[in-house]
């Protein structure tokens, strides 16, 4: 038994590029440093004094700015190469992060906010890139699970980390991410030498053939990314108004809801590369996402049939897990199966823009209702929205939108790319 789950586990981590494992290491030591986000809604209504409102707003004008960085990290990814917007994108974002925990007034935080918004999730369409280049067509899904992994598994970190720093003192978080954020873009710089294409050294080079499709005029993508957009809005209770449901309803200290967080990325590093390797090529990848929004919104109306113990917060982060399980990896494989070497900081950013969307909305709806008709309408809210979501994807299938469009074999130029 223990030689065959041996084998699997190999054969699921087998053929994944150096590069790719070099990239995941980097984003490892960011995200085990990641403890502001998690832990920002209680800092703001709990130490800074402000109301849920107020903490909903300030998290929609990092939104805005996540938008803004997110377009303007793909369109440079495409321009001048993923790997200086990586790096650029963490040390600033690193600095900022230092900044945001001296800001105390509503103004001060809220233009922080926005700051720390562009530059946080310019990394991510460049970082989408950067794992499609370092990676190929047979291994590329299991490298962007292992980049969830190394993500999650930082993460499982960060907040139980974070919940006991947040005891001591909540400024230890904003000092500690962003030293972290700095680390990782150091690392990144010395492991993973920047690439670009010879003609960005002025030598010409075979263009490669465009087939003239845009991400914004892709339709199909379009509806792909709306559907991912209100599946992020539930995902991203977990971020903001989940933390305050177990500190209220549950009483739960800062510590424990940490512990609770991690045990999201501690699931996911032990069981979605296998999941992934089991059911790649199965089924559809739009029947997987139907299947994982199901399982999303059961865990969230769950919190209306069991009584608020604390077992109930680790029955729901395991529900939750594998919703999330079930759909993220494939939503990945779908959009970057639709993009070509030229306009995948496009399709990169559009999908990161879908969750940017999500991260304004889910706390600002999420506020406004729950301060008004409360948690339990409010969960029945977004387990509707798990299923409009999960039907959306059925209709991808049964229209025939399942599978990605196949990416045409790259013409062959040798020595295209080289070290920097």
């Amino acid at each position: 038994m223990f030689h065959k789950t041996l084998s699997l586990y190999k054969n699921a981590y087998g053929g994944i590029p150096r590069r790719v494992w070099l990239l995941a290491t980097v984003l490892l030591i960011n995200r085990s440093g990641a403890m502001v986000i998690p832990f920002l809604t209680i800092y703001l209504t709990s130490k800074l004094g402000f109301s849920l409102e107020q903490a909903g707003v300030i998290v929609t004008i990092y939104g805005l700015g996540a938008i803004a960085g997110a377009w303007l990290g793909g369109k440079l990814a495409d321009t001048i190469g993923f790997a200086p917007v990586q790096f650029w994108s963490l040390i600033m974002n690193g600095l900022l992060f230092m900044v945001l925990g001296q800001m105390s007034t509503f103004p001060q935080v809220i233009t922080t906010m926005f700051i720390v918004g562009v530059f946080a999730e310019s990394f991510r369409p460049a970082n989408s890139a950067a794992i499609a280049h370092y990676s190929d067509t047979t291994s590329r899904m299991r490298s962007y699970s292992l980049l969830r992994l190394a993500s999650n598994l930082g993460f499982s970190v960060g907040p139980a980390i974070g919940g006991l720093l947040a005891t001591f003192s909540y400024h230890l978080l904003f000092w500690t991410d962003g030293f972290t954020c700095i680390v990782a873009a150091i690392l990144l710089r010395i492991f993973l030498k920047p690439v670009r294409s010879k003609a960005a050294k002025g030598v010409d080079t075979p263009k490669p053939v465009r087939d003239g499709v845009s991400a914004y005029n892709d339709k199909v993508f379009l509806f792909f990314i709306l559907l991912v957009t209100l599946f992020a809005i539930c995902l991203f209770q977990l971020f903001n108004i989940v933390p305050v449901y177990f500190k209220e309803k549950i009483h739960m200290s800062e510590a424990l809801i940490g512990i609770v967080m991690s045990v999201n990325g501690i699931l996911i590093a032990l069981i979605e590369m296998i999941l992934v390797y089991k059911l790649e090529n199965k089924r559809p990848d739009v029947a997987y996402m139907s299947m994982g929004c199901i399982l999303l919104g059961m865990a969230y109306v769950m919190f209306n049939f069991l009584p608020p113990v604390y077992g109930v917060a680790f029955v729901y982060i395991v529900m939750f897990t594998a919703g999330e399980m079930l759909s993220m990896p494939f939503m990945n494989n779908f959009w970057i199966h639709r993009s070509k070497e030229h306009n995948r900081g496009q399709y990169a950013a559009l999908y990161t823009i879908a969750y940017c969307v999500a991260t304004i909305a889910a706390p600002t709806i999420g506020a406004f209702v729950v301060e008004r008709i409360g948690f339990n309408n409010w969960w029945y809210i977004v387990g509707g929205i798990c299923v409009l979501a999960s039907l959306g994807f059925r209709v991808m299938l049964k229209r025939g939108n399942a599978t990605p469009r196949p990416e045409p074999p790259a013409p062959v130029i040798q020595n295209a790319a080289v070290e920097v």
